[in-house]
């Protein structure tokens, strides 16, 4: 390399760096300031979203998308400074989240449902609800499932675009909730002794709530017997608890006033 190339390559350097270094100078302050805002705005936004209620488990997706799209926005005004071509990237981008979006659609159904239940809260964790006939308390809720478990200690996990979707039972949004429970009653029995037997074994259930009052009626009239319904209020937390011991408690005083209940195959017990 004679010297006249060499002082051609340092004139081109040179000039190159006299075009350019003012830019990265530039994109580098732009580059760190932005940095630094975008850490505040964030700050900003997670403490106006904790003081107006919204849920706990969307925060930091909020942050964390917050935080990615304004630090790609900054990348691309750097670039820009830089002279860098976005246009062929950008028409790229969003080609593929075009195709990514159409891969996803249900996922992304799932999501746009998740948020949607962790900004309005039609249940909270800890809320015993039923969807789609599956019932259980709720463990978490997370962007795209529900986690509930049943009294079964069965772990069912929900898609969100099918909660949305369907109808959800909120066991405790009340506070409370009632058994429907069944009992028979012979028909030669008197139902004003039956029913007063009943609400003795209500009230002296343990759990049971007071208020509201527990109902003892006749829900209908079968073959061999009047079925009655007997509706206590418990704790959603103490559903099958009270249930099983309700059930025992009946069949205990039943036997103890002498009250016969008759089946279809004609046997008795008492």
């Amino acid at each position: 390399m004679n010297q006249d190339s060499i002082q051609k390559y340092l004139e081109m350097a040179q000039d190159a760096v006299v075009t350019y270094l003012p830019k990265v100078a530039l994109g580098l302050l732009i580059l760190w300031l932005g940095f630094k805002i975008i850490r505040r705005l964030t700050r900003i936004t997670v403490k106006s979203l904790e003081r107006v209620g919204i849920s706990e488990n969307l925060i930091p997706f909020i942050r964390s998308l917050m935080s990615i799209t304004l630090k790609v926005l900054l990348l691309f005004v750097v670039a820009g400074i830089l002279g860098v071509d976005l246009s062929a990237f950008i028409g790229i981008l969003a080609a593929a989240g075009f195709a990514i979006g159409l891969a996803l659609q249900g996922s992304l159904s799932n999501f746009a449902a998740g948020i949607l239940i962790l900004v309005f809260r039609p249940y909270r964790i800890d809320d015993w609800i039923e969807v789609d006939d599956k019932f259980g308390k709720v463990e978490e809720i997370q962007i795209f499932n529900t986690i509930i478990v049943t009294p079964g200690r069965k772990t069912l996990i929900i898609p969100n675009g099918q909660v949305v979707e369907g109808i959800v039972t909120n066991y405790s949004r009340k506070g409370c909730i009632r058994l429907e429970l069944n009992v028979t009653m012979p028909y030669e029995e008197s139902f004003p002794r039956v029913a007063d037997i009943l609400h003795k074994v209500l009230r002296a259930t343990p759990k049971v709530l007071e208020d509201p009052e527990p109902e003892v009626g006749i829900e209908t009239y079968d073959s061999h017997s009047i079925i009655l319904a007997v509706r206590p209020y418990v704790n959603p937390d103490d559903y099958w608890e009270v249930t099983f011991d309700v059930h025992r408690r009946i069949k205990e005083a039943f036997s103890e006033n002498d009250i016969r209940v008759a089946y279809s195959e004609g046997v008795e017990i008492g």
